[in-house]
């Protein structure tokens, strides 16, 4: 959150970036813009302010801002998070997901499942673009997770790629680091012959399925927790029209416009 003296900086560097596009913004105006971007980190609106100076053609909006200043979020644009998915569904293949892509992969999983790549890219696309919408619009920070597979090498280079593009925090890199390296190896631990040989050793088919399922409860958990809070906000929605027909029908009924 701004301080006032950060608010009153940034309606003048909302101004001031309207000008460098040929547009005077009145300073009641640029205020109102600056209040609806204060919750966001100053140096994210800096960077999204000089995007919009050297991209923007025609007038700067607070839309044209928020687009910048969300794209700093972290979260993946959707064909990468596709990519992300895909490599999620090989089960030897470890992927560090967003919450966004592990929820739209669940959508799409039983088409992807059926073979239809085509289908299940659109089901996809259209839940993540969907959920990353929502997140941003409520001002949700990204959220990193690890998506295992059974090879444990792939594991550990998962685990430090992150790291090194700051999608796993620092602490949370050498736990993983820790734990992947001092596994006692066995075939159900560690995929013996993909340590020794270089050649991937499949799990026994007991831990085999007990890891797919657990893989599939996480999914099915994770999309149940993002149907219930859909549901709460259409409910909020549909009570808030309700009352608003209410009220306008009780106006409407005093013979007086609303």
């Amino acid at each position: 959150m701004l301080s006032s003296d950060q608010l009153a900086a940034l309606a003048g560097a909302v101004c001031a970036t309207a000008e460098t596009l040929g547009q005077t913004i009145s300073p009641g105006a640029a205020k109102m813009i600056a209040e609806d971007l204060a919750d966001y980190p100053a140096e994210d609106i800096r960077a999204a302010l000089q995007a919009c100076r050297r991209e923007l053609t025609g007038k700067l909006t607070l839309a044209a801002i928020l687009q910048r200043v969300q794209a700093a979020d972290g979260r993946p644009e959707p064909n990468e998070a596709w990519s992300l998915a895909l490599a999620a569904s090989d089960e030897f293949d470890s992927v560090v997901l967003t919450d966004e892509i592990q929820l739209a992969l669940g959508a799409a999983r039983a088409i992807l499942d059926a073979g239809d790549k085509v289908g299940a890219r659109m089901s996809f696309l259209s839940a993540y673009q969907r959920l990353v919408d929502t997140a941003r619009r409520e001002n949700r920070p990204v959220k990193w997770s690890l998506s295992p597979g059974f090879d444990q090498q792939r594991r550990l280079i998962a685990v430090q790629e992150a790291g090194r593009l700051g999608r796993l925090p620092a602490p949370v890199v050498q736990e993983y680091v820790a734990q992947l390296t001092h596994e006692p190896v066995t075939q159900n631990g560690a995929a013996i012959a993909g340590l020794i040989t270089g050649r991937v050793a499949m799990p026994t088919p007991e831990v085999r399925a007990k890891l797919q399922l657990v893989k599939a409860t996480v999914e099915e958990g994770r999309a149940a927790k993002e149907k219930q809070r859909q549901d709460e906000i259409r409910a909020r929605q549909e009570k808030f029209e309700q009352q608003r027909a209410e009220q306008l029908a009780a106006i409407e009924s005093l013979g007086v416009k609303a």
